[in-house]
């Protein structure tokens, strides 16, 4: 029982230093689609200050579509794209008044093949994987309506702040293409009555609606999105980055199992975290009644 529980610290662990290590693959990455052309902007723009990324979906003239280019610069932006040593979050964020309209159903119509189909939605399934798995808490900054595979975005970040205007929709049955992979992120995030009804109807549930029933972490006046996100990305900076690792990876992994094995695993979790160097420092601040100094290790 101790290797398996040990192994949840261990993998966060590890994604945390891989994470760390990737500005060579950045770099890499970026000069591999630097062959594209130049007259054409970027699907998605990054920038990083202060331990926080900023991903911002650059297509609003396609709603911010999620085809496999997009997908793919998106994968880019989330691995790499800024220094990984001080990164503690992501925003991501999109231009525009629609957040995602989903998947660009060009790149879904009989023109393509069975095999061209398959490699949208691996890759679609690798983003939406990806990050839950980052060891690095991801926020989701939404104005305007996010459908389909944009709502499955959402559905599938750690923390989501919606403005009072956002809309959410899987509205994939009225075009007779039922939305079953975004109800894997969907039904994970609300419940599974109010699922169905959006899968089986494709109506779209307001802001409010969404916070009601767990899609949304937070809704504010629009004026304030940029400002509350903002907000909660710093407070997370001042946590230490390999603490938050291990919470995040434990938290999806205990999440799918049992009651019993859910706790036998976070307990024991919690005594391998005691025994980091910030979680030795945070208890040691705590009781000396001073603000703890994390090497994030």
């Amino acid at each position: 029982m101790w290797k398996v529980c040990t192994s949840v610290l261990r993998s966060s662990v590890r994604d945390y230093n891989t994470l760390r290590a990737l500005p060579s693959l950045s770099r890499h990455l970026s000069s591999a689609s630097s062959g594209s052309s130049s007259a054409e902007p970027a699907l998605t723009v990054s920038s990083q200050h202060d331990g926080i990324r900023t991903i911002t979906l650059n297509n609003p003239k396609k709603r911010n579509a999620l085809s496999l280019d997009m997908l793919e610069s998106l994968r880019r932006d989330l691995l790499g794209g800024g220094s990984q040593t001080d990164l503690q979050v992501i925003i991501i964020a999109a231009e525009g008044p629609v957040f995602s309209a989903g998947h660009d159903l060009n790149e879904l119509s009989p023109a393509h093949s069975r095999d061209k189909h398959v490699e949208i939605f691996d890759a679609c399934t690798r983003v939406m994987t990806l990050v839950q798995d980052l060891p690095v808490p991801v926020i989701a900054k939404v104005r305007g309506l996010a459908t389909a595979a944009g709502c499955q975005l959402v559905a599938s970040c750690d923390i989501v702040v919606a403005s009072d205007t956002a809309q959410f929709a899987t509205p994939g049955v009225k075009v007779g293409l039922f939305c079953s992979t975004p109800a894997v992120a969907l039904g994970r995030a609300v419940p599974r009555k109010v699922a169905m009804e959006m899968l089986f109807t494709g109506q779209p549930i307001t802001a409010q609606d969404a916070l009601l029933h767990g899609l949304v972490s937070k809704v504010v006046p629009e004026s304030k999105l940029d400002e509350e996100t903002d907000r909660l990305a710093q407070k997370i900076c001042t946590t230490s980055r390999s603490v938050t690792a291990i919470g995040k990876a434990c938290f999806y992994s205990q999440i799918t199992k049992s009651r019993d094995e859910a706790y036998r695993e976070a307990g024991e979790v919690m005594v391998d975290n005691l025994q980091t160097a910030d979680g030795r420092e945070g208890i040691s601040a705590f009781l000396e009644k001073r603000k703890p100094t994390w090497s994030h290790q």
